[in-house]
């Protein structure tokens, strides 16, 4: 058994809590057992944890894994401190808010010898799953991903890295992109809209468009030409009987216990390094 703490008490970090009671029976999230909470302002118990510091959660010889459920803007200073106190971490995407940060924090998860997950939810869902299947083997000739939402509360960082997740889906379905062009255009306080130019390494094109503003819906919206078809919309799919972060707490657990092998490990953290990269040269160009 393993014991874990939860730092951050927003959704995520509150239904982390919830699947560690819970947890999946006969999987490997049973080896967890939550010990308590970590937050920044002062709370009741919550599903009936204590809050402790991070100075407790950090020196307790009981607490071997953190769950960082932070701010975007917070998870490099918290993976860092739970990593060289020679905890597990799992940290909800983005893991930092540049790819040099990521590559160092990877490092001392090495020198540790412990696990570093990140929680990439997105690529767990139904609908993209059939995605997938039906993308699998067919030639892109060009394409756009287009998402729209709401807008974002301070420290989520810049849309290439708070969007992460749609760019994590380009480069899981066309493989390794490169960015030939990216702009931002923000109408008002409320409103942005950063439009990236990209290339598959057989020099297709594709555009990541992310726009967000007051009272606009949560939309992905695609449009895939491929030499046999074109994809215009995101298969419907039935919702899983596992939620998506029990899926991906079985995940994580499963690293913890030495079941998953180096070569997956390490395609994982290519793909998630790639991102990142890529979101920080969107970034750069668009603030040229």
């Amino acid at each position: 058994m393993l014991g874990a703490v939860v730092v951050g008490l927003g959704t995520a970090g509150s239904v982390r809590i919830r699947d560690m009671l819970s947890p999946l029976p006969g999987s490997p999230a049973e080896n967890l057992r939550v010990k308590g909470f970590v937050s920044r302002r002062s709370q009741e118990p919550q599903q009936g944890l204590s809050q402790i510091s991070v100075e407790e959660a950090v020196s307790r010889e009981d607490i071997q894994v953190a769950f960082i459920c932070t701010e975007n803007a917070l998870h490099e200073d918290s993976v860092r401190t739970f990593l060289q106190a020679g905890k597990h971490v799992c940290v909800e995407y983005p893991m930092t808010m540049n790819h040099k940060a990521a590559v160092e924090l990877w490092d001392v998860a090495r020198e540790k010898g412990v696990i570093l997950h990140v929680e990439h939810i997105e690529l767990l869902t139904e609908d993209y799953k059939l995605l997938k299947r039906e993308v699998e083997g067919k030639t892109l000739e060009e394409g756009t991903l287009h998402f729209t939402g709401g807008t974002l509360k301070p420290g989520f960082g810049f849309p290439a890295f708070s969007g992460i997740a749609r760019l994590t889906w380009l480069v899981d379905l066309f493989g390794e992109l490169s960015v030939t062009a990216a702009t931002m255009e923000d109408g008002s306080a409320n409103y942005s809209k950063m439009t990236a130019e990209l290339r598959t390494s057989d020099n297709r094109p594709l555009t990541w468009i992310e726009e967000r503003g007051p009272g606009l819906p949560r939309v992905k919206n695609i449009n895939f030409k491929f030499d046999s078809c074109t994809l215009t919309q995101i298969p419907p799919a039935p919702r899983g009987t596992v939620g998506l972060f029990m899926q991906d707490l079985i995940q994580f657990s499963a690293k913890l216990a030495g079941g998953v092998g180096p070569e997956e490990l390490q395609r994982e953290r290519v793909r998630i390094l790639h991102c990142l990269d890529l979101a920080g040269k969107i970034q750069q160009l668009c603030q040229n």
